[in-house]
């Protein structure tokens, strides 16, 4: 069985301050998974562009899901110069979610979106990526997402504009989908989620998953903890996730 790691980026500015050719991340013999809001990159140009170049190189992990990729171009050509790697975004002219993975140790069976047609645009201001691959032999489901963001931490269920009522609405089509489609796979669900999972039950849009034991947010333990490993500090606030199948 593979081991896998898991780690959760966001901010460029928090990694300026550490050496960046001096981070490391898993090993040769584990798979590793990143998920890492950019922040409209490349957000400082090509001052942006040279670091993350760096940061990618820096950790060498198999698959990065990225979202706010506002210059798919400049990404291309960041991941070009980086042997190895490729990328993947549904439309050129506009990236929003993007995987880069590592050629040599992942092999990319299907790439696609769900949840693509108007009904679901309101749950779902950018559709769900999907990647499925396969490494060292073992068969996984990766699926990039970027929430609906805002709201004031009160669940409304009889407003479908409320941004966590959106929410809401989209982890539950997220887990149907698992459920349906994938419940005899391992699955990594990964990206800005836009919301915390320490809420109180009433207005917490995770319980779907969160009672559901078949399923586990791997970082909850940050969650719990200090906000200076919050995946936004700053804020802080913890609104990035990654959660895995049973």
């Amino acid at each position: 069985m593979n081991k896998i790691i898991f780690l959760l980026l966001i901010s460029l500015q928090l990694l300026n301050a550490q050496s960046l050719k001096d981070l490391h991340f898993g090993t040769d013999s584990t798979f590793e998974v990143v998920s890492w809001n950019i922040e409209w990159f490349p957000k400082n140009g090509q001052v942006t562009a040279d670091s993350v170049k760096t940061i990618l190189q820096s950790l060498a992990a198999d698959v990065y899901a990225l979202q706010e990729i506002d210059d798919t171009t400049l990404l291309k050509q960041v991941v070009s110069t980086i042997p190895g790697y490729a990328c993947h975004f549904k439309f050129s002219h506009y990236g929003g979610l993007a995987y880069v993975y590592n050629t040599n140790t992942v092999q990319v069976n299907e790439k696609y979106e769900i949840y693509t047609s108007q009904p679901y645009w309101n749950a779902f201001p950018r559709s769900p990526q999907v990647l499925e691959l396969t490494f060292n032999n073992e068969d996984y489901v990766i699926i990039d997402n970027h929430l609906k963001c805002c709201g004031d931490g009160v669940l409304d269920l009889n407003d479908t504009s409320d941004e966590e009522n959106r929410r809401l609405r989209a982890i539950n089509l997220l887990k149907t989908y698992i459920d349906s489609i994938f419940s005899n796979d391992k699955v990594i669900v990964v990206g800005d989620w836009n919301d915390i999972l320490t809420d109180p039950t009433p207005n917490n849009v995770f319980n779907s998953f969160l009672n559901d034991s078949d399923y586990l947010f791997v970082d909850f333990p940050i969650a719990l903890g200090s906000s200076a490993n919050f995946s936004f500090p700053t804020w802080p606030s913890h609104l990035d996730h990654i959660l895995i199948s049973r």
